[in-house]
């Protein structure tokens, strides 16, 4: 029996119209479908604007977890809505053809307006103010949230001269007023007016039915958008601007970009074509132009880094992109607290085949590595911790028979399941006892292999510090040799949240196990207290 595919979508009028709209299309390819409804954090917070909100993916994190919790098989969205890089495990499965890529002006009485010194136009994305104030600098520009039925009675409701909206949305439920002007000089979105279908990575089933959905020349002209706003590192919270289409005459994407202070007193933009088949490197070429003519200090002179409110400390280093999550009123520092040394493992371990392998980080399959090569491995059924980890093994050692979201998940599952009751377990030298420990008391053979010593490198961290972010058991250890416990602990899972609750009066944890997540948690308690957190 063909499995029904469940399509995951908001519930305000126009994203579920988009989601009927791919239920139909796949109905007509002979799948089954249902709608499954869930709120996003964007619906639930409408006090305030998109970008002071300042969280990428405000608007499918919701979405995300789902699908990653096995709720939905496929989420719909509106693309420009959709953080540049998707959650591990994720992937865009298909974009339709695009619709109405523009802005438009819904008037609340006439035009007369436009050549007035005053005026107030009403939009709560930041592009669009930015771009309405490059042009109209004596006209003053007021928030505007909600969906595309609450902003039209807002406007309605108000003394405002008009409101800016993507022409897409409005057209899509019937809504365009007659007297709507069209917004030509204004450079829409990326990815505005384009549906995007995300499927897990892992679904072939559904991967197959989204490939057949796809329109491949909206896939290449939203590529070319999305890459230009990821190179200049902007989200909701920058105004940027950017639209590829195809001249057909010609056989040549044009591409025009655009980088705005958010007052919309400088601008830079980017005018350029490239051959279809030869335009792989035209979203960094303009992305690069606009950044040598000033585009990040533009960006920076937006940013007072006197602002910072609030100090965290990361226990493990990140990247540059990593920081660049959190605003810049919470001032992050970084160290690795744990650091690796690899064990020369001994030969006679993989002299005959392994029936039942387990391993439960990315540092152990790197040492295993480390000793051996993927040929001398011998290995039958490999058993593994983490969507991270399970990827690592399978993309450098083999297929992963089954995969847990913690180490008492998988002994519990092993327990049930094993035939042959001995295990192989390649761990460290601080390995916990969750997972050994449950066997054993399952009559379980457990034999471990120590294939990385774990060494603690603790730092003093600063008093003013009043939040670290742990991505261990072992970094909360390192942590505690030298610091005290009056912070907040900031875990990137359950395991690691359990440690921290021992020794934390306040422990927060991350949705989703990934640096990324965590970083999303730790803006949202210290810039945002009223929106909802992690998992306390």
């Amino acid at each position: 029996m063909q499995k029904t595919i469940r399509i995951g979508t908001r519930d305000s009028q126009l994203a579920l119209w988009q989601a009927n709209k791919v239920r139909k299309e796949l109905t007509e390819l002979g799948y089954e479908s249902v709608i499954v409804p869930i709120k996003s954090t964007g619906d639930i917070v409408l006090d305030k604007p998109l970008y002071e909100l300042g969280i990428t993916g405000i608007f499918t994190k919701n979405l995300d977890i789902a699908m990653l919790n096995g709720d939905i098989d496929i989420a719909v969205h509106s693309l420009k809505d959709v953080p540049t890089v998707l959650p591990e495990g994720i992937i865009q499965g298909a974009v339709l053809k695009r619709a109405n890529y523009n802005d438009i002006l819904v008037l609340k009485d006439t035009e007369e307006f436009f050549g007035q010194p005053n005026a107030t136009i009403a939009t709560g994305s930041l592009r669009r103010k930015a771009m309405w104030l490059n042009r109209y600098p004596t006209h003053k520009v007021v928030d505007l949230r909600g969906n595309v039925n609450t902003r039209l009675q807002k406007l309605d409701d108000n003394d405002w001269n008009g409101a800016v909206f993507a022409a897409a949305g409005l057209e899509r439920i019937g809504l365009r007023p007659a007297g709507a002007i069209n917004l030509s000089w204004m450079i829409p979105a990326p990815a505005q007016g384009v549906i995007m279908i995300a499927c897990l990575e892992k679904d072939n089933f559904t991967k197959d039915a989204c490939e057949q959905l796809n329109h491949y020349e909206t896939q290449v002209c939203v590529g070319i958008e999305r890459e230009f706003l990821n190179q200049l590192e902007g989200g909701c919270t920058a105004p940027i601007g950017a639209l590829a289409y195809v001249d057909e005459k010609t056989e040549e994407i044009n591409f025009k970009g655009v980088l705005l202070k958010k007052d919309g007193s400088k601008k830079i933009t980017v005018n350029k074509t490239a051959k279809i088949g030869r335009h792989r490197f035209l979203a960094k070429d303009c992305a690069d132009y606009v950044i040598n003519r000033g585009g990040k200090e533009l960006m920076l002179e937006d940013e007072d880094i006197s602002l910072i409110k609030h100090a965290v400390y990361s226990t493990k280093k990140l990247s540059e992109a990593q920081k660049r999550i959190l605003p810049h009123t919470i001032g992050i520092q970084d160290s690795d607290f744990i650091k690796i040394r690899f064990n020369r493992i001994p030969a006679k371990v993989m002299k005959s085949e392994l029936e039942n392998v387990i391993i439960t980080s990315q540092n152990a399959v790197e040492a295993i590595l480390n000793s051996f090569t993927k040929d001398e491995l011998k290995f039958k059924d490999i058993f593994c911790v983490g969507r991270r980890t399970k990827k690592l093994i399978e993309k450098r050692i083999g297929k992963v028979t089954y995969v847990a979201k913690n180490a008492k998940k998988l002994a519990e599952y092993l327990s049930q399941e094993l035939e042959n009751k001995e295990v192989t377990y390649f761990c460290s030298d601080l390995r916990l006892d969750i997972l050994p420990a449950f066997l054993k008391t399952h009559d379980i053979v457990v034999n471990e292999v120590e294939a990385y010593k774990t060494m603690l490198s603790p730092e003093k961290i600063d008093d003013e510090v009043s939040g670290v972010l742990f991505y261990s058991p072992s970094g909360i250890e390192s942590y505690l040799q030298e610091n005290k416990t009056d912070k907040i602990a900031f875990c990137i899972g359950e395991t690691t949240a359990k440690e921290a609750r021992k020794h934390f009066t306040k422990v927060e944890v991350a949705n989703l196990p990934s640096v990324e997540s965590l970083l999303e948690l730790v803006n949202n308690y210290y810039s945002h207290p009223n929106l909802p957190k992690g998992k306390e």
